[in-house]
Formats: C-alpha cells, sequence, structure tokens
C-alpha cells in the first residue's frame, strides 16, 4: 500500500529518533497534496529519509505515531498490537474470578495512540481520541474480539465526547460487536454497575482500582467523605473495609444514583451510607469536623496548559479545606488527574495547603495509575494520574 508523504523541517526530526510518537504542527515543512484527517502517512525528515508511519490530523498534534517501521497499517498489524497489549495485562493476572474489570489498551502506553479500550466484564469500551482511530474502529473491534480468547463478546464504541466536533456530529455512540446484555461489572469481589452508554470515560475509573483497594485497609471504624465520587467507587470500598459511616458527594444527580445503586448492589439496606447531589467547595465549606478519613478526587482542573496556574490554585484551596476539617489521625487521600499538572506541581499545592492549615502532615503513600494503565518510556506525558496518602495530626 502506498502512503503519502510528510516532510519535517531540518532538525525536526530528532524527538522522532528518540521514539517520541506525536508529530507537532510546527515541525512540518510541507505534505503531499489531498491528505485527509485520519488517513495514515508515512512521515519523512526533510532529505526524504523516512522515519515513521501514523494518523494524520489536523490540530497541534499533527501525526500520532503507529510505528517506527515502514509497515502497512492493516487487520494484522492491529491484532499484534492487541495481542502485545493483552498479553500484559494476563501477566497481570488481571482476569480472574473476583476481577472482570481493567484496562486493554492504553494509547501512547500501549503504542496504540488515540485508542482506549476498557473490559467490564465480557463487554469492551473503546474510545478514540483520533480521527485515525475511528476511521480504524471496525476493524480494531473484530481483532479485539479474536484476540481476548473468549473473554470478549461485545464492543462497545463511546467517543462522541473524545473526537472533534466535526467528526463527533456524523458519528453516535454503538456496539460495533454484540449487544450487551449486563451493565454489571466486577472489581475485586465487589459489583458495580457501568453506565458506558452516558457514564464519564468509558463508564468507570479503572484507574483507581488500586488505590481504592488500599483505602479499603484504612476504613476500619472511621467517618469517610468521599469527594467527587462519581459512581461510588471509594464509598463501596470504605464499607467492604469496616467503615462506620461513608458520605458521598458529586454534583451529578445521575452520578448519586448510580453511587446509591453500587452501594446497595454490594451492600443492600446498609445505613452506614448517605450520598449527597451537591457542589464540592460548597459541601465542603458547610461540612462540620466529623470526618477522619476524606477522599479527594477531582476532576481534571486542567485540561491544558493555559488553566495550569488556575488548577494550581483550585487544589490547593481543594486541600486547603478538607485539613481545616479533618479530625486530628485523620488519613486524606487526595489525587490530581490533570495530566498538565505534574507530580512536583501537584505536591507543592498540597504543601501550600497543609501549610496554610498549620497542621503537621506525614505522607504515608505517594500514589500513581495502575499497570494496566502503562506509561511508554519515550512518552512520559502518559505519566498523568497522581496521589498522595497523607496521616493528618
Amino acid at each position: 500500500m502506498t502512503y503519502k508523504n510528510i516532510y519535517l523541517k531540518k532538525g525536526k526530526e530528532e524527538s522522532l529518533r528518540r521514539y517520541h510518537p506525536w508529530v507537532f504542527s510546527g515541525a512540518i515543512a510541507r505534505m503531499d497534496e489531498d491528505i485527509q484527517e485520519g488517513e495514515v502517512v508515512r512521515v519523512l525528515d526533510h532529505s526524504g529519509n523516512f522515519l515513521a508511519v501514523g494518523h494524520f490530523q489536523q490540530g497541534t498534534i499533527m501525526v500520532r505515531v503507529l510505528s517506527f517501521s515502514d509497515v502497512v497499517i492493516d487487520a494484522s498489524f492491529w491484532s499484534d498490537r492487541l495481542q502485545r497489549a493483552y498479553e500484559v495485562r494476563k501477566a497481570l493476572s488481571l482476569q480472574r474470578d473476583d476481577n472482570n474489570t481493567f484496562r486493554l489498551v492504553h494509547g501512547e502506553g500501549d503504542f496504540m495512540p488515540g485508542l482506549v479500550v476498557d473490559c467490564y466484564g465480557d463487554t469492551a469500551v473503546m474510545q478514540a481520541h483520533s480521527v485515525g482511530i475511528h476511521c480504524e474502529r471496525r476493524v480494531i473491534a473484530e481483532q479485539l474480539v479474536k484476540v481476548a480468547e473468549g473473554h470478549i463478546r461485545n464492543v462497545y464504541y463511546k467517543s462522541e465526547t473524545t473526537l472533534t466536533a466535526r467528526v463527533a456530529q456524523q458519528m453516535e455512540n454503538q456496539f460495533l460487536v454484540g449487544e450487551g446484555d449486563t451493565d454489571v461489572a466486577m472489581e475485586n469481589g465487589l459489583c458495580f454497575h457501568v453506565d458506558w452508554l452516558k457514564g464519564q470515560k468509558t463508564g468507570f475509573f479503572v484507574d483507581q482500582r488500586e488505590n481504592r483497594s488500599l483505602l479499603e485497609h484504612y476504613a476500619k471504624g472511621r467517618a469517610v467523605l468521599n469527594m467527587f465520587c462519581y459512581t461510588g467507587g471509594f464509598s463501596f470500598y470504605a464499607m467492604r473495609g469496616g467503615a462506620r459511616l461513608v458520605h458521598s458527594v458529586d454534583s451529578s444527580a445521575k452520578a448519586i444514583e448510580l453511587t446509591n445503586a453500587n452501594v446497595q448492589l454490594n451492600f443492600p439496606d446498609d445505613n452506614r451510607h448517605k450520598a449527597f447531589c451537591d457542589d464540592a467547595f460548597k459541601f465542603l465549606n458547610q461540612a462540620e469536623d466529623t470526618y477522619d478519613l476524606i477522599i479527594l478526587d477531582p476532576p481534571a482542573f486542567a485540561k491544558h496548559r493555559g488553566a495550569l496556574h488556575n488548577a494550581l490554585k483550585g487544589y490547593t484551596r481543594l486541600n486547603a479545606r478538607a485539613f481545616e476539617i479533618i479530625q486530628p489521625g485523620g488519613i486524606l487521600f487526595t489525587f490530581s488527574c490533570s495530566q498538565v499538572v505534574s507530580k512536583d506541581q501537584f505536591r507543592m499545592a498540597v504543601f501550600t495547603a497543609a501549610a496554610q492549615s498549620g497542621r503537621r502532615v506525614r505522607i504515608l503513600h505517594q500514589l500513581h495509575q495502575p499497570a494496566d494503565h502503562p506509561i511508554n518510556i519515550y512518552h512520559p506525558e502518559g505519566e498523568y494520574l497522581k496521589g498522595l496518602v497523607l496521616y493528618v495530626e
């Protein structure tokens, strides 16, 4: 197959020679005519030497590299990449009798930029973050089912909120393979409803699995406040851990409905839990100092570098209020999922909040994304989730 070519400016090939998987618009000198969004292109240096092959898209990132070898991007390519990703998950023992929830494909971390696949039982939810992946969605879905050894029967495509507006207007979320007959999945022995139809991301925040498990070990006898609870993941882990009460807070009525349904699924008629549909800062400002375990897991405060300053102020303000109300001997789980916020910047925001409160604070754990959200060593931008577990005197 003959692909059209994109030529880089002199000296702009160095990042590709270091295997970074993005080509930025400012690096491009010229390109062949009539290249369409989503098309596979070859990237050449200023002298015409091959560098990479990838998906073209208008924007700041104009090529997402699929291979640094001059290969054809076809069904066998996707089969090989998906098989390699699946072998990693098998090595991590994520598919067990007590767990059928995990991320199968994590974009650049699995050398498939623009593609995310989360597994919930026998349903895989696929999300495209590039037009190129959108164009290849059906062949990817077919290969997913083939490589998963019978564990995946359904593939649901959910990309309306992750693609450009022009493309999103022309598509709809839908099953590409099969049709899921249940929305209940299992994580570490706990069951939960997955809203892959209308929920955030792919329907559940799979990246907090190990951090939820850690929280369970700290929950016994504690009064727990789960802020930005979404569908209540931290809440029902806290309940299994023996918390004496759990309050879940989210501004979305749908999220609160799912939280209550998930608690009921695991702990029917358990009066230790109560959910509140409220703005997080408003709830915290009115909260009393009755909690001795608080989870702060907000949505991304900064989705681009221009919002970084305000995001750091937001993290400081949020954590400062938590330090004000948490009981002596309390434990704070605090997170940032903003990719543009570095670990050091987040830690400084939390440090500033602690200093403002005057409390004595110890770091017990420094948290990050789990192994099924791997980071491509050549793409450090893939490290997005960071968290701290703090002991507050």
